[in-house]
């Protein structure tokens, strides 16, 4: 399904989308985290950055499988690219669970305890490193499979 457009792969165009948006997710995430005052402002795109890059996660990979098929396996790569997703997750949830409890109205019966919020940043904050980390090691993982044996260190001209 998520092959060609127009003869061209789709896998890149949806790839770079994902490169974007985690990462912009990630740190928009630890913001929102150390940053209390950002959640009211800043939250719903945070949130909106995390689910979309999830939802184009399997996008990814299924594309990334039919371009396999034109081109062979690219090792490593597609195994970490299948773990991703499960880091994705996490992220959205986790920034999505800071806004709403943050946005929760305190009332006498149902009430966010400050330490609540603090374990719910942390661990977003935990994610979102993470899933940096996940994003990092999938592109440089690509970008070998891709690139490495048709670059080499060398200008190849004596520089």
């Amino acid at each position: 399904m998520f092959d060609l457009i127009n003869g061209i792969p789709i896998h890149p165009l949806v790839v770079h989308a994902v490169v974007v948006l985690l990462p912009l997710a990630a740190l928009g995430t630890i913001a929102i985290a150390v940053r209390p005052v950002w959640r009211s402002r800043y939250g719903a795109l945070v949130v909106a950055a995390a689910v979309v890059g999830a939802v184009l996660c399997p996008v990814a990979t299924s594309s990334g499988e039919s371009l396999e098929r034109h081109v062979g396996d690219p090792g490593k790569h597609a195994a970490l690219g299948d773990q991703l997703i499960w880091f994705v997750i996490p992220l959205a949830v986790l920034a999505l669970a800071l806004v709403l409890l943050d946005r929760r109205p305190a009332t006498p019966s149902r009430s966010t305890s400050p330490t609540a919020l603090r374990v719910v940043a942390a661990l977003a904050v935990v994610a979102a490193l993470a899933t940096s980390v996940q994003v990092y090691r999938v592109g440089d993982s690509g970008a070998r499979a891709a690139w490495g044996d048709k670059v080499s260190s060398s200008s190849g001209n004596g520089d």
